[in-house]
């Protein structure tokens, strides 16, 4: 089982920052990518990044230039700065974690997705 915990979502003006959290916990033999998508009312879900095992970033084109993701050095909590927001980034924003688990002996691949934070930013 994995559990991931998600914090840092609230309420801020266009042009503000903010700094959302992810940790991941649980019977984790390694973790191969952890990021966050969003999904806003009315559209479709859309990456908004991502950071894998070699350290290899991907940011989704909406927030390039103006949100990081980075983690901690034990590799199970990752961070997105996120700034310059505008009002188009207002989203439910959603963490994963792509992981190989330990059950019962065997190794197997598992992707947990976190409850969601939102993210409001009023102009």
């Amino acid at each position: 089982q994995v559990d991931l915990v998600e914090s840092g979502g609230g309420l801020v003006q266009a042009g503000g920052s903010l700094r959302l959290s992810c940790e991941a916990s649980g019977s984790i033999f390694s973790i191969n990518g952890m990021g966050w998508y969003r999904q806003a009312p009315g559209r479709e879900r859309e990456l908004v990044a991502i950071i894998r095992s070699g350290e290899t970033k991907n940011y989704g084109d909406a927030v390039k230039g103006r949100f990081t993701i980075c983690r901690d050095n034990a590799g199970n909590t990752v961070f997105l700065q996120m700034n310059s927001l505008e009002v188009e980034d207002t989203a439910v924003y959603s963490c994963y974690v792509d992981t190989t688990i330990v059950e019962a002996g065997d190794y197997r691949f598992l992707v947990v997705w976190g409850q969601g934070t939102l993210v409001t930013v009023s102009s």
